[in-house]
């Protein structure tokens, strides 16, 4: 099997191994791929019936990068169902992973189950099967999640009956709000409690998250760590529920496209002798007005997707001096105040783009080199779309529909959008002053 493990990332994703006929032969996923495709080439795998069953047929892997682990088992699983995999299909490896499900019934419950066939609103799928369930009894506990428990099926117009009421645990032991009994709770007030459980699973609630922190780091002082632990534990289980999914499981043209950009990255990196693939980049531009209202922007695009978590405004403190402003000067600014905020939350990027041609390129370097930071610059000049590097004294100049510059043009075109937007909104505060 011929594979460059170089230009593999240590990022999730799906691998896709493929014969000497360019046909799939079997499918994987992977919270680290670099890890996972080197794993194929140790002594422990060549004694491994499964692996060396693959090495044997394997030609060629193709990868794709996606933005979190729960991404790439969205995209594994539609991808094992479109293509079937010998090796896949032989040993049965298209797994089903468990969803979790609020039921339509008149009065809703909260199901974890592994078939699509319920009348519900589906979360998930998610890999960390017994992390989410623990997860879930805890938000029981706490009551962040109040739906019953039951599986009684009952409406106001087809009431559940005394007699059973009267046999239910959870109704005696308060585990259950009750909307069986309309004097503890009307439908309407149950379907307040429906609207918090979904928007938990919608990503509306990662405010727990800084409640579990606190407690964790209580439980650590007094020295509780079985508590701490606990904690830390279901801190994990809910970014694990939060992480990003940028395609939707039946969509198989969205994969697709996941692949052929994961490829133009990989390209990318090859055109301009990166280090590594630019999975994460960050933008940078400024904008003023006769060196008035001068401000920077700095936009971030994950595996080409805008993240504007990551998105900055600067008001630029350099003052030019009389004659003249200095682009460069600006330039040097945000990239040193943009690379020091970064490395306290410890989210540097792979690549900085720079707005501009070499002596913008080389202050970024010199903020860069300031501060000590591991990341790569590139710079674009917006007249003849020149790329410029630090390691060739000459640009690149790629062909104007390549996919690789097109996808660069993009990412400073957005820089540039967000620079004037926020110049024009600090100009016409200064107007009306």
């Amino acid at each position: 099997m011929s594979v460059s493990l170089e230009k593999i990332p240590h990022l999730p994703g799906v691998y896709i191994i493929k014969d000497r006929f360019d046909k799939i032969i079997y499918i994987g996923k992977a919270k680290d791929l670099k890890n996972r495709v080197s794993s194929y080439f140790t002594k422990q795998a060549e004694l491994a019936f499964k692996t060396s069953n693959i090495k044997l047929f394997a030609s060629k892997i193709d990868f794709i990068i996606c933005d979190s682990e729960r991404e790439a088992l969205i995209v594994e699983r539609r991808l094992i169902s479109e293509f079937k995999p010998f090796f896949n299909t032989i040993w049965k490896d298209s797994k089903t992973y468990p969803y979790v499900v609020i039921t339509k019934e008149a009065f809703p419950r909260l199901i974890i189950t592994r078939k699509k066939g319920l009348n519900g609103n589906y979360f998930g799928p998610y890999p960390k099967v017994e992390v989410v369930k623990n997860l879930i009894e805890k938000l029981f506990e706490i009551r962040l999640i109040n739906l019953r428990r039951c599986k009684f099926n009952f409406s106001l117009k087809n009431p559940l009956s005394i007699n059973k009421r009267e046999k239910c645990l959870y109704y005696h032991t308060g585990q259950c709000p009750a909307p069986c009994d309309s004097k503890r709770i009307s439908q309407k007030d149950y379907m307040r409690y429906v609207k918090i459980a979904s928007d938990f699973f919608k990503g509306k609630h990662s405010k727990l998250i800084d409640d579990f922190n606190i407690k964790m780091i209580e439980s650590s002082e007094k020295l509780d760590y079985e508590n701490a632990i606990k904690y830390r534990d279901f801190i994990k289980a809910i970014e694990h529920i939060y992480e990003r999914v940028s395609v939707n499981e039946t969509n198989l043209d969205q994969i697709k496209s996941k692949l052929d950009f994961t490829e133009t990255l990989l390209s990318l990196k090859n055109i301009l002798g990166l280090k590594k693939i630019p999975y994460h980049i960050e933008s940078f531009d400024i904008s003023n007005l006769l060196n008035r209202w001068a401000v920077g922007s700095c936009v971030c695009f994950v595996n080409g997707q805008k993240n504007h978590q990551h998105y900055r405004h600067f008001r630029i403190k350099y003052i030019p001096q009389k004659g003249g402003g200095n682009d460069y000067q600006m330039i040097y600014e945000i990239v040193k105040r943009r690379i020091r905020a970064a490395k306290e939350s410890n989210e540097l990027a792979d690549l900085f783009l720079i707005d501009g041609g070499k002596g913008q390129l080389a202050m970024a370097e010199k903020a860069r080199k300031e501060e000590n930071a591991d990341i790569e610059l590139i710079s674009l000049a917006k007249e003849n779309e020149e790329i410029y590097t630090l390691k060739s004294s000459t640009p690149f100049v790629l062909p104007r529909d390549s996919k690789e510059l097109l996808f660069l043009m993009s990412v400073r075109d957005e820089t540039h959008r967000f620079a004037i937007t926020y110049h024009r909104k600090i100009r016409s505060k200064d107007f009306l002053i």
